[in-house]
């Protein structure tokens, strides 16, 4: 018996770019000392204050089918969140919680491309996001950002790609890259969306971690609101990654349907859960600035390694939890890199073309452990790599 084309083809062809990870895992799991710099998890926990909320919540009984777009309060206080940092108005009417960002990627493009359309995404992209648009039954068109342009997306590549395309996907801060789109090229954005009716599609999980200029959601540019669909979570911010805990923010007209794709797939987010998120947006903004300032300073600490050496180059580092390092100068890819710097060092990282054909010669470090062991393994990474361009 064969399966449908549909779910054999999510990944496309070859790998999915989570073979090393896969095998670092391995690794650990046979007690090997690995250093896992490979996904964006937080090495700290979720907060004791959240979880007593959720603890709280359940022995209080809030364990049975819970609203599916998400209890009222949930919905206001995500609209206040978006409202306040943007300038925008919104209400709990343009929000639908989904579990975790992710479903949210899934739910806005099954909301707005039909089977055979072309969505668009920005390459480097994240590695899950030609499958998610493939669950849609579109087909997935990358538009390369160069480093050369510091891994902005250019107009007018867009504007080569767009006709007959439905959707665009983008995300700033932007995973694996580092790059926070700056105002002129969000502007480019919304011009090409503008000339060929595209929806945006705008994945803002990494808002609250920006190191150099400045979080600009295109939700707030001039004509915007109507065709974009921002993505958010908990997970970056609040250090809630088990908690799959996400919403989209939407024009209203569009929130329906979309609960209808919840009612038919998970039927909602436990209530407990989102009591624990109604609690994480109530703490002050300096939490949020605690759980993202390690970040800032493992940034920090991978620029100036990275400074004091000429085999190794940095990409932006502007935003995010990663560096991504452009190691062609060892003459090897990503992946030859990254599997001999497993096997040899036992540090883990993803190769970059797990994140795209722009991202190949490239690793993709999490800056996720803590500062000394971090120091010690980008110094391990970077002899390693003077050595194999010195070979």
């Amino acid at each position: 018996m064969k399966l449908s084309r549909q779910i054999r083809n999510i990944v496309g062809s070859g790998s999915d770019g989570w073979d090393l990870f896969r095998r670092a895992r391995a690794l650990i799991a046979a007690g090997e000392p690995v250093v896992e710099l490979t996904i964006g998890e937080h090495d700290i926990r979720t907060d004791p204050v959240i979880l007593e909320a959720m603890e709280r919540s359940a022995r209080g009984g809030h364990t049975g089918y819970a609203s599916i777009p998400g209890i009222p309060a949930l919905r206001q206080a995500v609209a206040a969140r978006i409202a306040a940092r943007t300038g925008v108005a919104t209400t709990a009417d343009n929000i639908l919680i989904t579990a975790g960002g992710q479903f949210g990627l899934f739910t806005a493009h099954n909301a707005v491309c039909d089977p055979g359309d072309r969505a668009l995404f920005i390459d480097p992209y994240y590695a899950t996001y030609p499958g998610t648009i493939r669950t849609a039954g579109a087909i997935p068109v990358a538009v390369t950002a160069l480093a050369e342009h510091g891994f902005q997306p250019q107009e007018a590549a867009l504007d080569a790609a767009a006709p007959g395309a439905r959707s665009l996907l983008i995300n700033s801060p932007n995973n694996p890259t580092g790059a926070v789109y700056d105002l002129a090229t969000m502007q480019g954005i919304a011009r090409v969306c503008q000339r060929h009716d595209l929806w945006l599609i705008s994945d803002e999980v990494y808002d609250s971690q920006v190191w150099q200029g400045d979080f600009i959601s295109p939700r707030a540019l001039p004509d915007m609101a109507e065709r974009t669909m921002v993505v958010g979570s908990l997970s970056k911010s609040h250090a809630m990654t088990g908690s799959r805990i996400g919403w989209i923010c939407a024009p209203e007209h569009t929130i329906r349907p979309m609960l209808d794709l919840a009612t038919h797939s998970n039927y909602g987010i436990p209530g407990f859960v989102q009591d624990a998120a109604l609690a994480a947006l109530a703490l002050p903004p300096e939490f949020e600035a605690a759980v993202a300032e390690p970040f800032r300073r493992r940034r920090d600490i991978a620029a100036r390694l990275v400074a004091g050496q000429n085999v190794v180059r940095a990409a932006p580092m502007q935003g995010a939890m990663y560096a991504l390092l452009d190691i062609r100068a060892t003459g090897l890819t990503g992946e030859g890199f990254a599997d001999a710097l497993l096997d040899e060092e036992r540090i883990a990282v993803m190769p970059g073309e797990s994140f795209g054909a722009a991202a190949g010669g490239h690793v993709r470090v999490a800056l996720t452990v803590e500062d000394t062991q971090l120091e010690d393994a980008l110094t391990r990474l970077l002899a390693f790599a003077a050595a194999r361009a010195a070979g």
